[in-house]
């Protein structure tokens, strides 16, 4: 879901899941960033994820990020990206 779709070249349907699978990703994000400094709020409630996963997030849990990293330069920007979600 994170690929640039340039590279990926999806039309159509496929597209569309990108950008929702994308836009729970950054909401996954912005959910770790506010746990991870301890904000008032949480934005659970911005994506179904995050809805979801609220229960496995909070409070004494610990989440474990697995990404795909390549070597190769082509896929730098994306490795890059990655990392530092």
């Amino acid at each position: 879901g994170s690929e640039r779709i340039e590279k990926t070249g999806v039309q159509g349907q496929q597209l569309d899941e990108a950008k929702l699978i994308n836009t729970s990703l950054l909401a996954l994000g912005q959910v770790i960033h506010a746990l991870a400094h301890k904000k008032s709020h949480v934005p659970y409630r911005d994506s179904k994820l995050t809805h979801l996963l609220r229960n496995c997030l909070g409070g004494n849990a610990r989440t474990a990020v697995v990404i795909a990293a390549s070597p190769h330069m082509r896929h730098a920007e994306e490795t890059l990206s990655a990392l530092r979600f």
